[in-house]
């Protein structure tokens, strides 16, 4: 878990408790920025999560190259191939 996801879920939560206060007080400013909060915070929180999700596919990525180099060499080769054939311009 990394920092992003931290920060984001404390924001959140501070914005869930300033949307209860504003609540309490029948107070629409703080209401509408406790919502603002809490939006803010699960923006940076699914950034976190993306963040974690690319770090660990990218040691996916690094394992199965280290283990099978050879597979992985002809994969990319062949990817290659194929996007310089669809990126050919046909006259």
């Amino acid at each position: 878990m990394n920092t992003d996801r931290l920060e984001g879920a404390a924001k959140t939560l501070a914005g869930q408790a300033q949307e209860g206060f504003g609540n309490l007080a029948n107070d629409d400013q703080h209401r509408a920025e406790g919502l603002a909060r809490q939006a803010a915070g699960r923006v940076q929180e699914v950034y976190g999560e993306a963040r974690d999700y690319a770090h660990h596919a990218g040691e996916r990525v690094v394992r199965v190259v280290e283990q099978q180099p050879l597979t992985s060499l002809l994969a990319v080769g062949a990817l290659g191939f194929v996007i310089g054939l669809l990126s050919a311009r046909r006259f």
